[in-house]
């Protein structure tokens, strides 16, 4: 019996030592920690869509706010910001970009559907969620146009989930949404109260409090896109600017068949330019910029290159625009099936009002038209005065103006761990909690205060049919 006194009292010594040593991490998980950083994607409902562009409604949507499109059907808003609370799992993050969805065009050319849907905003509190919308909507019946922000739009299934205890990223992936009251007044009467939604998938990135190290860090946090350059050299133009970027997307349509099943390819940045999630930039903008005639003559960095099935292969590079009389064109190098074209002017917009603000003059999302050179740059594919990406620029003209942000998506989820046989009732958002799109199980898990690993399957994966309506209102 004495031979196992020695063991008991270590035993013992480490039951006593234990809770200390967990202490620190309990106490840096109770801790409060900001949301920022992070994307949210959500069809909001693919059969409205169908219905929508159908031969019905014979509308379209259009995306805003630099929000972008996700798999078949799902729309991502992005640059999510908030607060999280592991100790009792109260959850906010508001995320930017809208979609502006138009139906059933009238005489007058005005459209009897007509819906904008914006700035989500997911609230968890005591184990029930919420999502709210800016929402824009038309009446069907009287066509009356009404404006509310932060409607509550639907309600998220979020049964067998516990939200405290997290940290860093925090993903929920496939929560069932359910239409409110609220939201069904908001959707123009199109459905009732208690319709099903597309299922809302979330990834944000938390930071820790003052004082504490976050357990990760986006590493969209570390680029610095619109950085001032610095004014220890005298200008030597008059009419030189700081810095300056140009954002377009192309064509939203265009990126989807490159990558797409027929187009099977992909896109390459190069050169510094950045990737937004529904656009490029092309930064580090040289030139020259008259705030009182409001004309600028600018040269980019970075270069883009599509390539793809049937010997797709588009480079666009060395980007300009020129304003003037309040019209901008942006032009680029091209080189296209072996032929190289030199500043091809691709694309012209309006920009009559491009005066600068607190050092800082702005053009967001300028509606832009493509050219007979920019049509030829694309192979025919598009024709002369199709409706492109629209276009954003800056312009810092002192050293203290920056450049307004990029999307920031916030992290990529990492790899998770297979599920396990048996899951928990309840399926904990925890550190490191991961979201594994590609899993029909929804939400793996990952605990991180004792370093125990916990996985389980939460969440339901809702099939979503894109079917065609039959009838005048949407399914």
């Amino acid at each position: 019996m004495s031979s196992f006194r020695p063991a008991r009292a270590l035993a013992v010594a480490l039951l006593a030592v234990l809770p200390a040593a967990l202490l620190p991490a309990a106490e840096a998980q109770a801790a409060s920690r900001t949301v920022q950083g992070g994307r949210l994607d959500w069809g909001i409902r693919s059969s409205f869509q169908s219905y929508v562009t159908g031969p019905i409604a014979q509308g379209s949507w259009g995306l805003t706010g630099g929000a972008a499109t996700v798999g078949g059907s799902q729309f991502r808003f992005h640059s999510a910001t908030g607060s999280y609370d592991p100790a009792n799992g109260a959850f906010r993050a508001g995320f930017s970009g809208g979609v502006h969805f138009t139906g059933h065009k009238k005489s007058d050319g005005s459209y009897e559907l007509d819906l904008t849907i914006s700035r989500p905003t997911v609230r968890i509190q005591g184990g029930s969620g919420t999502v709210y919308a800016d929402m824009v909507s038309k009446d069907r019946g009287s066509g009356r146009v009404t404006s509310t922000a932060q409607v509550p739009l639907a309600t998220l299934g979020l049964a067998g989930i516990d939200m405290t205890g997290g940290s860093t990223p925090i993903a929920l992936n496939n929560i069932p949404a359910t239409l409110t009251s609220q939201g069904a007044k908001a959707f123009a009467g199109y459905y009732t109260t208690g319709t099903p939604l597309d299922p809302v998938s979330l990834s944000v990135d938390t930071s820790a409090p003052a004082g504490r190290p976050a357990a990760s860090t986006s590493p969209e946090a570390s680029k610095t896109p619109g950085t001032p350059k610095s004014s220890a050299s005298p200008k030597e133009t008059a009419g030189r600017f700081e810095d300056a970027a140009v954002d377009w997307g192309v064509r939203r349509t265009f990126r989807e068949y490159v990558t797409g099943e027929i187009g099977q390819g992909e896109w390459t940045l190069a050169g510094g330019a950045q990737d937004g999630g529904a656009l490029f930039r092309f930064p580090k903008g040289t030139g020259t910029y008259d705030p009182e005639k409001k004309t600028l003559a600018a040269d980019f960095a970075g270069s883009i290159r599509f390539t793809g099935a049937g010997g797709l292969d588009l480079k666009l590079s060395r980007f300009s625009v020129l304003l003037k009389g309040g019209t901008g064109t942006l032009r680029a190098d091209v080189v296209s099936e072996g032929a190289t074209g030199k500043a091809v002017p691709l694309v012209t917009f309006t920009a009559k009002d491009f005066a600068p603000k607190d050092g800082l003059a702005v053009l967001t999302e300028a509606p832009a038209t493509l050219t007979a050179g920019g049509a030829e740059a694309f192979g025919s594919l598009y024709k002369a005065g199709t409706a492109m990406d629209p276009v954003s620029l800056a312009v810092a003209v002192t050293a203290k103006a920056k450049l307004p942000a990029l999307p920031d998506l916030g992290s990529e989820p990492a790899p998770s761990a297979q599920p396990s046989d048996s899951a928990p009732a309840k399926t904990p958002v925890a550190a490191a909690t991961v979201a594994d799109e590609s899993s029909p199980t929804g939400l793996y898990v990952a605990l991180g205060g004792a370093g125990v690993l916990a996985v389980a399957a939460a969440g339901v994966l809702f099939l979503v049919r894109r079917n065609r309506s039959t009838t005048d209102t949407p399914s």
